[in-house]
């Protein structure tokens, strides 16, 4: 950021009061919200924003430790030092006063900005513009779907002199907030993609929803839409009756539109016809769905409308792809672990790239290669200069340079080990990638250098049958079920069994990362595998095995104690180990049986398990539970209370004899939304980390996590009384459509699901299984369908939510999770 303020401009823009150290020659210029995500310190503001599920004002200590010296805040610490340390700007709504300063520092520019909004395509859009313009002017956007009341003001804040124009989105979930966003974006022009179910229910109707989104152009001067959804076009022709003031531009096939459109089939490629003020624009374009043409039509209309058009367009409309909406972590090659992510190419991208890199690479060395970062607004020195402060920040270790412009500055990366080449072909031609082990690489380019070759190179050869998982899905999981908590209860996280299936490393680095209080494994071998890959966070072992305890005091591995066995057998391999005695015990985690009779001790145990402990000072309790049988079944919910009360009696036994306090927690995933009782001083979260609601109250809320997917291999077309696969388990009645997928039970697909007894998600609708399913692939019936071969098909997923799958299989969801092998590759996103 160029731009920076005083501690007293911040302070009169956002009307709030000083207060602590006043730090009055220091200026401010970046904006900080999440505790986690911290670049330049000294000249970051943290927002200590409130919701219903966090609360920024807790992490102000954590801060101050890292450097961060100014925070808008909606009361005073308690903690009266922190006032002696930082300067604290008091106001009553943080989120306003973010919203606030990002509006006024919008009023400085006087350059054109374009504000997008609708239900689907707001980021294709914008991404496709900015691709498409760049080359003629400095454009400034939004970084990746930032489109919320917090993602709005630190898009808009990157607004710098040097841009020529500004391309924002804006989104909404409930009435009253898009006209928020309106007064920071205050958009000259506007795009209405379209208008579908995304958000509905926070709307009372369809109208309500296109009537909230049209607030962001109240003060536009031109508005671009397609006339082709009538109910669209409806409202917005209602609408501009009492907008004069905003001029209508809509593309269609009607006589009436300002921009019409002819789409014909040619041979080479699709054919899109603009006629525009008497003149026909012809342009190739690469691909066919609808979705993406609409897109295009957007971004060709504003440039037509705008006098944008230059002769080298249809060349670079040719060269546009789809747009990767999340960072993307796949394995690499010689054990390392590679994430694209050259979807945005500048400073504040690049800063969230590399605190994704951290929290995901655990103790592997930390790689960047990144290209020359375009149109930063900065002059060269000043931008490499911050990209080099921001890697010594991240604790980078190797830093890969493509282009002539970074390669101009080696001096400026001295620090590290530092490697530099004009170009792509360049650094693939020279660079000895076999010397790429144990590494975690972060891929940062422009476009325009084609880092999907080097993504190519790095990555392991993928199976068309992935796993996915989305992580950021996933820690919006974690905080709805923290919403839930009562203040200071500490979460619990299992990761067992593989993360459910999803990855245990992988899953465990991003749940450190947002500071989850214990992980939990099955077995011991599990947490010696996190430890190895940086997972410093306490690890409880479920069940460790008499064999092997000495894993458990190699690697810090807090153990499960079920049975007096267990325990005297603990206590006697302890004395081998001279790091744990009085002075520093042991944790130890004591598991009662309340009524779920698997593990744990019974009451009768109760005088031999504390006489044990009294006399043992090596170890300590770190923590008392026990495991609720039937929390998800209303019905057996008296037994739930009969366990709970059991569990308070027992464990304030304990707690008394013993003489010292530990933490105390019966609640699982579904006792956490069903018995806020049974919270105690931890919550153990399991199944419902992966958006699996176990008790029924809340799967409005979670997201899916998860996504099994494949693609079509064949396709070929059947006349009646042939049979598909084995054993000739069926023969068709009439002539049918059928796709081969790459996905079998060695994959984890049941064969019980063939025969019809399950249905994938092809091109929008349900395809049913046809014959029985082999161990590498199996067929669908997809006749009636316009499905192509490369097309994706979805196992499950959001589309087909996984306890559809588990109910055909009268299962539950974690053994469809558990049962996918790890031939299956985990492709993990992030925004």
């Amino acid at each position: 950021m160029s731009q920076s303020y005083s501690i007293h401009e911040l302070a009169s823009i956002t009307k709030a009061s000083l207060h602590g150290k006043i730090f009055d020659d220091q200026r401010f210029s970046w904006l900080l919200t999440d505790s986690r995500k911290i670049s330049f310190a000294r000249s970051a503001v943290f927002f200590a924003l409130k919701t219903h599920k966090n609360d920024g004002h807790k992490y102000i200590g954590g801060l101050l430790e890292k450097g961060v010296s100014c925070f808008v805040v909606s009361r005073l610490p308690s903690n009266k030092s922190f006032l002696a340390k930082a300067t604290f700007l008091l106001t009553t709504d943080t989120l306003n006063a973010l919203q606030m300063l990002a509006a006024a520092h919008r009023s400085r520019f006087r350059y054109p900005v374009l504000g997008i909004t609708g239900s689907n395509g707001k980021t294709i859009v914008k991404e496709w513009l900015a691709q498409l313009l760049s080359p003629t002017l400095n454009v400034v956007k939004s970084p990746r779907s930032f489109n919320s009341q917090t993602g709005v003001p630190l898009s808009v804040w990157n607004m710098d002199f040097s841009n020529e124009l500004g391309i924002f989105e804006a989104g909404i979930s409930q009435p009253g907030e898009m006209a928020r966003l309106e007064k920071i974006i205050r958009p000259d022009t506007g795009i209405f993609t379209n208008i579908g179910p995304a958000h509905d229910e926070g709307f009372s109707d369809l109208e309500q929803k296109i009537e909230q989104k049209l607030r962001l152009f109240e003060n536009s001067e031109m508005l671009i839409y397609s006339s082709e959804n009538s109910i669209l076009d409806d409202k917005i022709l209602e609408w501009s009756k009492s907008h004069p003031r905003v001029s209508l531009r809509s593309w269609g096939n009607r006589i009436t539109d300002t921009i019409r459109v002819n789409k014909k089939d040619s041979e080479r490629a699709d054919l899109l016809q603009i006629f525009y003020l008497d003149r026909r624009y012809d342009f190739q374009i690469p691909f066919t769905d609808k979705a993406s043409v609409e897109n295009l039509i957007h971004c060709l209309a504003f440039i037509l409308i705008n006098n944008l058009y230059e002769p080298g367009l249809p060349a670079r409309v040719m060269k546009l792809e789809p747009v990767a909406m999340r960072m993307e972590m796949k394995q690499g090659i010689n054990n390392c672990l590679l994430i694209n992510d050259a979807y945005n190419a500048d400073i504040y991208a690049l800063g969230i790239a590399l605190d994704f890199l951290a929290s995901s690479s655990g103790k592997l060395k930390k790689m960047l290669i990144i290209s020359d970062i375009l149109q930063s607004g900065l002059p060269a020195e000043e931008l490499y200069s911050t990209v080099a402060a921001l890697l010594k920040e991240k604790n980078i270790d190797v830093l890969v340079g493509i282009g002539t412009d970074i390669s101009k500055f080696v001096h400026t990366f001295s620090f590290l080990e530092a490697y530099f080449y004009p170009d792509t072909r360049a650094f693939l031609l020279n660079h000895d990638l076999s010397g790429f082990i144990d590494l975690g690489i972060l891929l940062k380019g422009a476009r325009d250098f084609g880092f999907e070759r080097i993504g190519q190179k790095l990555q392991l050869q993928d199976h068309q049958t992935v796993l996915e998982i989305d992580l950021d899905a996933m820690v919006q999981n974690l905080n709805v079920f923290r919403s839930l908590l009562n203040p200071d209860i500490r979460t619990m996280a299992m990761v067992k069994a593989f993360g459910y299936g999803s990855g245990s490393h992988e899953i465990a680095g991003v749940l450190q990362f947002h500071g989850v209080d214990y992980l939990a494994v099955a077995f011991a071998d599990e947490g010696n595998i996190l430890r190895a890959a940086g997972i410093h966070m306490p690890i409880v072992v479920l069940n460790p095995e008499l064999h092997n305890l000495d894993i458990l005091f190699r690697y810090n591995l807090e153990p499960e104690i079920y049975s007096l066995k267990l325990l005297k057998r603990l206590l006697h391999e302890i004395q081998h180990f001279s790091a744990y005695h009085p002075e520093n015990p042991f944790p130890i985690h004591i598991k009662l049986d309340t009524g779920m009779h698997r593990l744990g001790f019974m009451e009768s145990e109760l005088n031999e398990l504390l006489s044990l402990l009294k006399n043992n000072t090596s170890v300590k309790v770190a923590s008392v539970f026990s495991h609720l049988a039937a929390s998800d079944l209303p019905e057996f919910d008296d037994f739930s209370m009969h366990q709970i009360a059991k569990f308070t009696r027992l464990s304030s036994i304990i707690e008394t004899t013993l003489g010292y306090p530990f933490l105390r927690h019966i609640a699982n995933t579904a006792a956490i939304s069903r018995m806020p009782q049974a919270q105690f001083d931890m919550v153990r979260l399991g199944i419902g980390l992966y958006g699996v609601d176990g008790s029924g109250k809340m799967s409005r809320q979670l997201q899916n996590v998860t996504t099994f997917r494949s693609v079509i291999s064949q396709i070929r077309v059947l006349q009646a009384g042939e049979s598909v696969g084995y054993n000739r388990s069926v023969i068709l009645q009439q002539p049918t459509k059928m796709a081969v997928v790459p996905v079998g039970y060695a994959d984890g697909l049941d064969r019980r699901l063939g025969n019809g007894k399950a249905f994938m998600w092809v091109r929008g609708q349900k395809v049913p299984t046809l014959g029985n399913i082999s161990m590498d692939m199996c067929a669908l019936d997809i006749t009636g369908t316009d499905a192509q071969e490369g097309d994706e098909v979805i196992i499950f997923g959001k589309e087909l939510p996984v306890q559809e799958m588990a109910a055909r299989l009268e299962t539950i969801p974690y053994e469809i999770f558990t049962s996918i092998p790890p031939r299956v590759k985990r492709v993990y996103y992030s925004e």
